[in-house]
């Protein structure tokens, strides 16, 4: 079995993204790993040559800035990125650049890639997410968050990242895809409040105009953390691969749990999630095989 891993990345040292960790997470499992740089302004290249594994394989991209709507365009580096893996490839491991796994769920995922690797049914792996939100101690559970998306896809060119490269579908139809018992940690969310707002303004330019991010977002230096619906504590342990930068976190995000910013429609279903574990009109860009 090959595996390639595929990731894009742009301004990673700037906007102050976990790539390393997120390579270094996965590589073990991988015979090789794609990096599409794109166009930055910094030392994200170099930080990635720093990396110093011979599975990376870097390329280069210049990302096209007039594409404001929906973040398609991080759709189309994806796209690029998935272009250059191996043909002799199985299955292609995608993670964005904020994304880690860990370590404690590598002989599952990678179980599961054999165990489906010559079941032509099986279009894609299903992973289930914990969104970090705010500090390394808490996670974003409201039903404004994503709770599974594809990670794991075979190696058909058919295959194409959707919208906002959130997950993927083949021929505009959904995956047929395996759930496996394995998360992914987005870390998106946890950065120093004033990284957070630079990302946040750099962010929605792939969504809006200059305009419309100037009149829409605070021009304070720092992001309000506090402005957040529910959150709950993670009581786990983080990803070898992030114990560095999290003992390094160096600034104070309180929340009180039982603080919940929801309407009542809301806290019902909020409440039979709880319950049941089912979230009434969840959003599946994705078919499971049961």
């Amino acid at each position: 079995m090959f595996v390639s891993g595929f990731t894009f990345i742009r301004n990673a040292v700037k906007l102050d993204y976990p790539v390393v960790e997120s390579i270094n997470s996965i590589i073990d499992i991988c015979d090789e790993f794609i990096v599409l740089v794109g166009n930055s302004d910094d030392e994200t290249e170099q930080l990635i040559r720093g990396i110093n594994n011979e599975k990376i394989k870097i390329h280069h991209s210049t990302w096209d800035d007039s594409i404001r709507v929906g973040g398609r365009v991080l759709a189309k580096e994806t796209i690029k990125a998935f272009a250059h893996i191996s043909p002799k490839a199985d299955w292609a491991f995608y993670l964005q650049a904020d994304e880690v796994v860990h370590e404690q769920y590598l002989e599952t995922i990678k179980a599961a890639m054999l165990q489906y690797k010559d079941d032509s049914l099986t279009e894609g792996l299903l992973f289930h997410y914990a969104h970090f939100y705010g500090s390394y101690h808490f996670l974003a559970d409201s039903r404004k968050w994503y709770r599974k998306e594809i990670r794991v896809i075979r190696n058909d060119k058919r295959i194409r990242s959707y919208r906002d490269a959130q997950g993927f579908r083949k021929s505009d139809k959904k995956l047929l895809v395996r759930q496996i018992d394995a998360f992914i940690y987005h870390y998106g969310w946890v950065k120093s409040p004033e990284k957070q707002q630079i990302k946040q303004r750099s962010f929605n330019k792939l969504w809006h105009s200059d305009e419309w991010v100037d009149t829409n977002l605070s021009d304070s230096r720092n992001y309000n953390y506090a402005e957040i619906d529910s959150l709950s504590k993670f009581t786990g342990t983080h990803p070898e691969v992030m114990k560095k930068r999290v003992a390094l976190h160096s600034w104070n995000f309180d929340f009180d749990l039982d603080q919940k910013k929801l309407s009542l429609l809301e806290k019902i279903s909020f409440a039979i999630e709880r319950a049941f574990g089912w979230r009434i009109g969840e959003y599946k860009n994705y078919r499971i095989i049961s």
